[in-house]
C-alpha cells in the first residue's frame, strides 16, 4: 500500500466492537486516525472509554467531533423525555435506542476528514448479527454509503477508490468478543452500556447491556469490565 493507501479512519465508540474494529484496522497494517462523537448521548461517558481504548491499542490522532443530536432529540439516548427501555427478547421493532441517520452522520463525518487526510480507509464497527435491529448498521446501508462516498468526493476525478471497511459485519458477538481477545483487546477499557448511573456504573437491563452479557458468556470468558 502506497502511504495515502495506508492511513484510515477508524471509529471509536469506546465499546467492545469499535475496540475491536480498531484492532482490526492495526493488524492489517492501517495508520489509524481515530474519531469520536461527543453527540449528546446520555452515556457520555463512553467518550472517557474511547479515550482509554485509543491509548491502549494505539492511534496516530485521536479527535473527539463535537455536534448537539438533542437539538431534535428521536432517541431515549438523546432525549431525557424518552426512557431507555429494558432489554426485550420479544422487541420486533426498531427500538427508542435507535438515534435518527446516526451513522450516516458520523460515517459523513469520517469521510469529510478521510478525504482531508488523503486516506481512502474509513473503519466502523458495525454488526448485523448480536445487534438492536438499527437500520443504519444494515450491510445495504453499507455499501450504498460507500458507493456514495465514491461519487460525491474529489476520489471520483482522481480514480480513488474509498472504501468502507466493516470488520465484524457478520460476526455474533461472542465471535467479537473472542476476534478481539486473540489481538489483545482489554475490554476492560470499553463501556456498552446505554443507561450509566452518575458513576458510570451499567444499569444491566438495557439492549448493549444484555447483548454484552450474553457475548462473554457465549464466548466462555469473564467480563473484565464487570458488566
Amino acid at each position: 500500500m502506497t502511504r495515502e493507501h495506508r492511513k484510515a479512519v477508524v471509529l471509536v465508540s469506546g465499546g467492545l466492537d469499535s475496540a475491536t474494529t480498531l484492532a482490526v484496522a492495526k493488524s492489517k497494517g492501517f495508520e489509524c486516525h481515530a474519531m469520536t462523537f461527543d453527540y449528546g448521548q446520555r452515556h457520555k461517558i463512553e467518550l472517557q472509554a474511547a479515550r482509554r481504548v485509543c491509548r491502549a491499542i494505539g492511534v496516530l490522532e485521536h479527535i473527539v467531533v463535537k455536534i448537539d443530536l438533542r437539538k431534535w432529540g428521536g432517541s431515549a439516548l438523546t432525549s431525557d423525555k424518552i426512557p431507555v427501555p429494558d432489554f426485550d427478547p420479544n422487541m420486533k421493532s426498531i427500538p427508542l435506542t435507535y438515534v435518527p441517520a446516526r451513522n450516516m452522520i458520523f460515517l459523513s463525518f469520517a469521510l469529510g476528514w478521510a478525504e482531508t487526510l488523503g486516506a481512502s480507509n474509513i473503519f466502523i464497527g458495525v454488526n448485523s448479527m448480536d445487534y438492536s435491529g438499527y437500520p443504519d448498521c444494515r450491510p445495504e446501508f453499507i455499501k450504498a454509503f460507500q458507493n456514495c462516498a465514491r461519487l460525491g468526493t474529489k476520489a471520483a476525478d482522481q480514480n480513488t477508490r474509498i472504501k468502507i471497511h466493516a470488520p465484524l459485519q457478520n460476526l455474533d458477538k461472542a465471535s467479537i468478543i473472542k476476534l478481539g481477545a486473540s489481538m489483545g483487546v482489554d475490554f476492560a477499557n470499553t463501556h456498552s452500556c446505554y443507561n450509566p448511573s452518575t458513576e458510570g456504573r451499567p444499569c444491566g437491563r438495557c439492549d448493549s447491556c444484555e447483548i454484552r452479557r450474553k457475548g462473554f458468556l457465549s464466548a466462555k470468558m469473564d467480563d473484565p469490565a464487570k458488566i
